[in-house]
């Protein structure tokens, strides 16, 4: 059987993923369209045929390379969990070994990090974020009901209210690892995240 070749992608998609990374490395407001049009080997014409300007690029960063992100890593994986509390873990840990084994220590979450520096000053901005954020907190609460249901979950816990805990708890120990350099404070947080799941386990 023959190899299928893996599509290259477009010019378009080309330039979104130089962006990402620019942004990621830089900040929104420290990026460079330049070295965006140079990463992705494109011109300016072509940068300004398919974005009206640096703002639009951003938007189109949180929609089609954040939030897909966000979802094949976490949402289709809660999707079908009936056991949440494990799975998270799972997730969880597999998140963090990519921090750690990726250095994204340094970086942080992309998602928080141009929450923290444009939500505040672009609506725009802060609505997409937003959205990524209220969809991964609706999957988390979602595989808990199903977790209650199935009897993994006890009865008494509050969905949308672990999970708010649960997203900003996990947003912030990145952000806490971030800023002092330390994989041991992100391993000894997340150990008391665990902990604190543990305790909603039926």
């Amino acid at each position: 059987m023959k190899k299928t070749a893996k599509k290259r992608p477009d010019t378009r998609g080309r330039i979104l993923l130089a962006a990402y990374e620019e942004f990621y490395c830089h900040g929104f407001q420290g990026g460079s369209i330049n070295r965006i049009i140079e990463k992705a080997g494109s011109t300016k014409g072509a940068f300004f045929h398919h974005f009206q300007d640096k703002q639009a690029l951003g938007y189109a960063v949180v929609e089609e390379v954040l939030h897909p992100q966000l979802k094949e890593s976490w949402l289709d994986r809660l999707a079908g969990s009936m056991d949440p509390i494990a799975d998270f873990k799972i997730l969880y840990r597999k998140a963090m070994n990519g921090e750690i084994e990726g250095m994204l220590i340094l970086q942080g979450c992309p998602i928080n990090n141009l929450a923290q520096e444009m939500s505040a000053l672009d609506e725009g901005f802060r609505k997409r974020i937003e959205r990524i954020y209220d969809d991964w907190r609706g999957a988390l609460a979602a595989a808990l009901a199903r977790g209650i249901k199935a009897g993994k979950v006890k009865r008494d816990v509050a969905p949308d209210n672990v999970a708010l805990f649960v997203i900003a708890a996990h947003t912030g120990i990145i952000g806490a690892a971030k800023n002092s350099n330390n994989v041991e404070l992100m391993k000894k947080a997340g150990e008391a995240l665990f902990a604190y799941l543990d305790t909603l386990a039926s």
